[in-house]
């Protein structure tokens, strides 16, 4: 069965979104590099959150990542993207560039989930059948 344009462009967004939280969040992280301590020291986070955190996202992108488990993960990231975005606002960080990235980032996941999967498209649909 061949994938029709919206599938691959769902499967882009959703694939972007992946190697944007495993090279740009998961990574630093995980690997204990001295940015990531940083950051969070600079929002009121201690350090030694860097790790735990780095896990919570490594195993909420495998879960989006894994088909049977995407909506979970989506679900689930919600919350992590909500409670980042609740800690940028709280530190009175620039609204467009950092307090909305979590949206931001938020509607390429979903979006490329809904333009992968009919059945959160039919759950969710852009119109209404007429």
């Amino acid at each position: 069965m061949k994938a029709s344009a919206s599938v691959w462009v769902g499967r882009v967004l959703s694939g972007l979104f992946v190697l944007f939280m495993l090279g740009a969040s998961v990574t630093p992280k995980l690997m204990g590099m001295p940015i990531a301590g940083d950051i969070l020291e600079g929002l009121g986070w201690r350090r030694e959150y860097v790790l735990p955190i780095g896990i919570l996202e490594l195993v909420l992108t495998l879960l989006y990542a894994y088909r049977p488990t995407s909506v979970l993960g989506a679900v689930l990231f919600m919350g992590l993207l909500g409670g980042a975005m609740a800690t940028n606002l709280r530190a009175d960080q620039p609204l467009f560039s950092h307090t909305l990235f979590s949206i931001y980032l938020a509607l390429f996941m979903w979006g490329g989930l809904w333009l992968r999967d009919e059945r959160l498209c039919a759950l969710f649909p852009w119109r209404r059948a007429s």
